[in-house]
């Protein structure tokens, strides 16, 4: 196929500004445009970068947890170990996808989505991704915000009633939880605030930390255990048939837990100088590292049966059982650390490029950030995520929502427009610009937004409760993806539709220019 992206022209204003050096002609729009979606004018991050943006993604208490919970499903240790490969791997498959036209054209998910959606349709995508990520930004917060409440109980045994919601609590959050959200949230905010390049160097710097600690945390837990694990943790004894659909579904679970950052790539591969350096660093940063994640999780989660009597997932329950004060608050500050690294990463930065998009003159990158933080705490996420069966669920329902979207955007960039983009129509409403559509909206993609939208969160909410066919919950992103671009394609493809009146636009455009 081939490639092509029609650049901006020659400077009209360009500034440092929180999310990047922009560049702004005088032909963009107002209502389209500021200084946080324009098309950027530098293009710094390589390989590393991209690679530390995934460690940081990875190594939270959230994705601890999630491959910890594999277990739950019946499975041994090395077919946890080769579920979490597999879909690592495909992960890396789609992001590569989807970063793509953020990379050529240098903008934010949002601003690459009203090429399908349309320079106002857009803003359907950007407020569900926005949404999706706010609950998202509550539950990391609140998980490492656990990791902080064990070092206050370690010190301040005296505060333990404190940190019981039955006893001294409020909407089901502890006066400690407060607390330490509040602490938490703050520190967020504030780390958001001084932009992307102390970002880019706060994440650089989070997730080899967090390697460290783990590896630390592995290696006294199998010294404690006399070298002796087992590697069958699951009270039930899958054979044949069932030990291959499980895993299938243990797949399917890690491909929906990064279904948020496989979508919202593109507000970090927009800043890659170029694609091979996005792709390296995907390479490294997905498969390769959790290649080591994935040992990890598994060889500590087998070692706390020997030291602890009971199979652990959660790391900060782990560290909270070791008798050493020291470890125990260099164990916790760090997964504190590392939850941050990956709500900065994945639920705050994107939400804000999200806001900012529907009204970009009102909301700038830094208060579309700041809706998401105040948002987070308003959904109370510790009342719907402390459970192990929900955490599963949740996953299915949130990759539900995400699916069609990354369905309509890949089939659009990939199948329909041949990999072409021409970055001034994504900033002007002029009705002879190749994304105007229909008074600024799509139907083609809206209708097949919706539709597969539909299809997918009844594949999370009929299963359950029909006998023989409840794995299909577990495929939502998938259902969801496959549907969306399936339907997007045949609507658009079709003889008069919008798309095609579209690229006819866009196809003049680019022979007047040329």
């Amino acid at each position: 196929m081939s490639e092509e992206v029609v650049t901006p022209a020659p400077v009209a204003v360009e500034g440092p500004h929180a999310a990047g050096l922009s560049v702004i002609k005088d032909t963009y729009d107002p209502r389209l445009t500021n200084e946080d979606l324009a098309p950027l004018a530098e293009q710094k991050w390589g390989s590393y970068n991209i690679f530390a943006f995934w460690m940081s993604d990875v190594h939270s208490v959230g994705g601890y947890l999630t491959a910890g919970s594999l277990f739950a499903l019946g499975l041994t240790s090395w077919q946890v170990f080769i579920a979490l490969i597999v879909g690592i791997v495909i992960v890396q498959f789609f992001c590569n996808l989807v970063a793509k036209p953020s990379q050529v054209a240098g903008v934010p998910y949002p601003v690459v989505s009203r090429a399908p959606f349309g320079v106002y349709g857009a803003n359907i995508a950007a407020i569900i991704r926005g949404s999706i990520a706010i609950a998202w930004y509550g539950v990391q917060t609140f998980l490492a915000a656990g990791s902080l409440d064990i070092v206050l109980l370690r010190f301040w045994p005296g505060l333990a009633d404190w940190a019981t919601a039955s006893e001294h609590g409020f909407l089901g959050l502890s006066t400690v939880g407060w607390g330490t959200y509040a602490v938490l949230w703050v520190l967020q905010a504030l780390l958001f605030w001084r932009g992307m390049d102390t970002i880019r160097k706060f994440i650089d710097f989070a997730g080899p930390a967090v390697y460290v600690v783990m590896f630390i945390l592995c290696g006294y837990l199998l010294y404690k255990s006399d070298w002796h694990i087992g590697l069958n943790l699951s009270e039930e004894q899958l054979t044949g048939y069932h030990v291959f659909t499980t895993m299938l579904t243990a797949i399917a679970v890690v491909v929906s837990y990064f279904s948020g950052p496989m979508l919202n790539f593109g507000d970090f591969s927009r800043y890659g100088k170029s694609f091979d350096a996005v792709k390296k660093g995907n390479f490294l940063g997905l498969p390769v590292n959790f290649v080591l994640f994935s040992l990890l999780t598994v060889l500590t989660a087998s070692a706390t049966v020997p030291v602890f009597g009971e199979l652990i997932t959660d790391p900060v329950e782990t560290v909270s059982k070791i008798d050493n004060t020291f470890a125990i608050v260099l164990g916790a500050l760090t997964f504190a650390i590392a939850t941050v690294g990956i709500n900065i990463v994945a639920n705050f930065i994107s939400p804000a490029f999200d806001f900012s998009n529907v009204d970009p003159q009102r909301i700038s990158w830094r208060a579309g950030g700041m809706i998401a933080a105040v948002g987070s705490v308003l959904l109370t996420p510790w009342n719907w995520y402390d459970d192990p069966k929900a955490i599963m669920y949740s996953l299915s329902i949130l990759g539900a929502l995400i699916g069609p979207l990354f369905g309509v955007l890949i089939a659009d960039y990939y199948r329909v427009r041949d990999q072409k983009i021409i970055v001034d129509d994504l900033f002007t409403t002029s009705e002879a610009g190749a994304y105007w559509y229909k008074g600024g909206f799509n139907p083609d993609a809206v209708w097949a937004t919706a539709v597969a939208g539909a299809i997918s969160i009844a594949s999370v909410l009929v299963p359950p409760n029909v006998h023989h066919v409840e794995w299909i919950s577990n495929w939502s992103w998938f259902i969801g993806c496959g549907v969306g671009f399936g339907l997007y394609y045949l609507l658009a493809t079709r003889k008069g539709s919008a798309t095609q009146e579209a690229l006819k636009v866009g196809a003049t455009a680019e022979a007047t220019e040329a």
